[in-house]
């Protein structure tokens, strides 16, 4: 089992140059504003106050860069990954000079950062598919990055109701095969198949 053992804050950067220099495998967190990026990253780290939340949608502007140590206990191996919670987008009072910020700085960090190993696109599970999810993921695929999609309050639908919101989600996102996982933060469910994923990568 892929296990996630230490995990630390190294930096924020906006330019390349500023990026942490590491050869570590990386797996990046993008997604609307306040869909719960940094709740995610806190609870596959099991520590709270790791990546910093905010009720404030919008107010992560830099890319926030996390050292984690993992184990897996089956083979007693252990290593380095780093984790990157990118700016969230769409948020409405953000001007569209600041919306073109974002897009040139993430354009850049997927040109330059070749250690990039996947992207985990975060949904809401209560809304239908969003016009900026479908443009992160499209921009995912003309890039040829690997990704998986998350979605995110699963502890907001009844469970009864789950599969059947999860396959309306994949086909108005157009997943075909890539992979959707649900997820609450509220409840630490999901969290396994997130770690197989990673482990799967490495």
């Amino acid at each position: 089992m892929f296990r996630i053992v230490e995990s630390f804050f190294v930096k924020s950067a906006v330019e390349p140059a500023d990026y942490p220099a590491s050869a570590y495998p990386e797996f990046a967190f993008a997604g609307r504003s306040n869909v719960g990026k940094s709740s995610l990253i806190n609870l596959l780290t099991e520590r709270k106050g790791l990546a910093k939340t905010s009720g404030t949608p919008g107010k992560t502007r830099l890319l926030n860069f996390f050292l984690i140590r993992y184990k897996k206990d089956k083979t007693e191996e252990s290593g380095f990954i780093q984790f990157t919670d990118l700016p969230g987008y769409g948020y409405a009072q953000v001007s569209q000079k600041e919306q073109e910020k974002w897009r040139v700085m993430v354009n850049r960090y997927f040109e330059q950062r070749p250690q990039l190993r996947s992207i985990f696109v975060l949904v809401d599970m209560r809304h239908g598919a969003d016009p900026k999810d479908l443009m992160m993921l499209d921009m995912l695929r003309i890039r040829e990055i690997d990704h998986c999609v998350i979605a995110t309050k699963a502890d907001k639908i009844p469970k009864t109701k789950q599969k059947k919101v999860l396959q309306d989600l994949a086909k108005e996102l157009d997943l075909g095969d890539t992979p959707l996982f649900a997820v609450s933060a509220l409840k630490n469910t999901g969290i396994k198949s997130i770690s197989d994923f990673i482990d799967s990568r490495l």
